[in-house]
């Protein structure tokens, strides 16, 4: 991605996000690489993102969870497969349509921002808030982020965090080797990139190319949520990702996630992160 030269007043951003993954959703779902077909054919299928963490997800039956940025539903649906009572939110209503037209029943979705939840969500209703890889990118604040994660779990409950690391959002995707080209702390104003392709196999074409973005140091993460009186109980770095991030620097794993071709232990890819309400 290349960033424009002039950035627009960030507040613009959830119109030009929303308009991205409006369009982009259909593609998304029609898409083999989200296994939505898998998923209709197989109860038991899960998304290859929760079958990463099932170890590190415990158990699930019974606990009343909510998917912050749930796009489409996968990962949900399979966190529901696992037992969990499941809410979705997302601000693009074409990415909740085609959710529930996966999930059915099984998932109770809501269409809102997700500094809004407190809003439409019950505050401390939950025991597990869930967040899946390319999610806090969108958001300009995590702060505000945390704040909301903290209002929506019980005494007791967790966040549930498997993301893409700041290191690997820092890098240049258009290099030949790792090289630090962005931000790795969060910064005022937005990246803003015009672009018209998706991280997806597909023959689609879009017209909405403009998207605003930003980093957060992980540090700041893990204060984050520290001074919202979250209890940090598991950090996992990992080498990989689930899907090309820096093309032509990384090769698919047996596992279905990606890591770098040339020594894969020089880059923290992405992370999952577990904190607890006391």
């Amino acid at each position: 991605m290349r960033p424009m030269d002039n950035a627009p007043d960030p507040l613009a951003y959830i119109a030009v996000n929303k308009a991205r993954w409006d369009e982009r959703a259909p593609a998304h779902a029609a898409s083999a690489d989200y296994g939505v077909e898998r998923f209709r054919a197989d109860p038991t299928h899960l998304s290859d993102v929760v079958r990463f963490d099932r170890s590190r997800l415990g158990a699930l039956t019974g606990l009343r969870g909510v998917h912050l940025q749930c796009h489409i539903g996968t990962d949900t649906l399979s966190l529901a497969r696992l037992g969990a009572r499941m809410s979705g939110l997302d601000f693009s209503a074409e990415s909740l349509r085609q959710a529930r037209a996966l999930a059915g029943d099984a998932v109770d979705f809501h269409e809102s921002d997700v500094y809004a939840a407190l809003d439409v969500l019950e505050p401390g209703g939950y025991d597990l808030v869930y967040t899946g890889i390319g999610a806090l990118c969108w958001l300009p604040s995590i702060t505000r982020w945390a704040a909301v994660v903290a209002g929506l779990l019980r005494p007791g409950g967790r966040l549930f965090l498997r993301e893409t690391h700041p290191l690997l959002w820092a890098l240049d995707e258009k290099a030949t080797e790792p090289v630090l080209r962005y931000p790795y702390f969060e910064h005022a104003e937005p990246l803003v990139f015009e672009e018209y392709d998706t991280y997806v196999a597909t023959d689609a074409t879009f017209t909405h190319g403009g998207s605003h973005t930003w980093n957060h140091g992980l540090g700041e993460i893990v204060t984050a949520l520290l001074a919202e009186g979250l209890r940090l109980v598991r950090l996992d770095e990992h080498d990989s990702v689930p899907w090309n991030a820096l093309p032509g620097q990384m090769t698919e794993s047996a596992d279905g996630e990606w890591r770098l071709t040339e020594a894969p232990e020089r880059l923290a890819a992405s992370y999952t992160l577990v904190a607890v309400r006391d």
